[in-house]
């Protein structure tokens, strides 16, 4: 099992990144957020300027967000200057898409959108919105095509699967990696928590900051997904709902999503102290170094070949430092 990170791109990720790159992990995703964070491509280009071996990309890039055409050229501005280090992964948006109120895209859009995108890196000549288009860079704008790198996507039932399938060289998965899973060499699994001491509460401060924002998104999607009711069912799911019907219905996203991954907000808060916080190592890779090891076991049973580890709270490095030794000593330990 390879040992990557994710961040929800900062200012300060590049930095980070080169962080990673020194404690040795193998890739770093970086989240298509416009909504709450600098732009991806930017963050990337400033990455592949400061590091020399850790592989890059956007984690996940949300089609409707921008023209196939924008995120070819970015993606070959990136192969660039990053050669060999690439790889790209999209998917239907979930904080990237529901963050501003919208649903997530259509399978059916995917599979057009990666028709186009693939085939303009091939260098060939495309149809998108009824015109027909293709990479026209000349020598010194971009790489000649075609452009090689590996794309994947995240797909979690059957119409995702056919299109993944149909396009892509890999399947990034969250929150439970699907029964088809094993069908691929190649799936990280993106994953929020933080090792926590022995004998460290649940509800200590470090549990909040850096395990926190893992734990709130199952607050975001469950209700996303399952509604209001579902949410109820969840310890401080009371007391959640309370701070987000206080919003007007049109305005409602708007809370539920501010801080998104990044630190609790209003709602979050009040759910954690409510003891939503005794749900944390059941909703995240949170645990002891012994738990942690335990579910990275798991995981790889289930078909997940990379680990994805998003860092939170306000010491990035050490949550990096402190997850990746775990997740080292257990594939050394076990073989993965």
């Amino acid at each position: 099992m390879d040992v990557a990170c994710a961040f929800p791109t900062t200012l300060d990720t590049p930095g980070h990144i080169a962080v990673a790159e020194e404690l040795g992990y193998t890739r770093a995703w970086v989240y298509d957020t416009p909504q709450q964070s600098p732009d991806v491509w930017m963050t990337l280009a400033l990455a592949a300027a400061r590091t020399d071996r850790i592989g890059l990309g956007p984690g996940v890039l949300v089609p409707s967000l921008r023209h196939p055409m924008a995120n070819a050229a970015a993606t070959a501005t990136l192969a660039a200057l990053a050669p060999g280090r690439v790889a790209i992964a999209f998917g239907t948006g979930f904080s990237g898409r529901r963050a501003m109120g919208y649903g997530a895209v259509g399978w059916s859009f995917m599979d057009a959108y990666l028709t186009a995108y693939r085939g303009l890196l091939r260098g060939e000549t495309v149809a998108w919105e009824g015109k027909r288009m293709r990479m026209l860079h000349p020598g010194g704008h971009a790489p000649a095509r075609p452009v090689e790198v590996p794309v994947l996507v995240a797909a979690l039932g059957p119409k995702g699967n056919e299109v993944a399938k149909k396009h892509a060289d890999g399947l990034y998965t969250t929150r439970q990696p699907p029964e088809f899973a094993g069908e691929y060499a190649w799936v990280p699994f993106l994953a929020w928590g933080t090792v926590l001491d022995e004998g460290e509460a649940l509800d200590s401060e470090h549990a909040r900051t850096a395990g926190g924002p893992g734990w709130a998104l199952a607050y975001h999607g469950t209700y996303e997904f399952e509604g209001p009711d579902a949410v109820r069912a969840l310890p401080g799911g009371e007391q959640w709902l309370a701070v987000v019907d206080r919003t007007p219905p049109a305005d409602r996203h708007l809370s539920v999503h501010s801080g998104h991954c990044v630190e609790l907000n209003e709602a979050d808060r009040a759910a954690w102290d409510a003891g939503g916080h005794t749900i944390l190592t059941d909703v995240t890779l949170s645990g002891t170094g012994d738990q942690i090891r335990h579910k990275l076991a798991g995981l790889a049973a289930r078909g997940v070949t990379e680990i994805v580890f998003q860092p939170c709270g306000p010491d990035i490095r050490g949550e990096l430092e402190r997850f990746h030794a775990v997740a080292v000593s257990f594939r050394e330990g076990s073989g993965n």
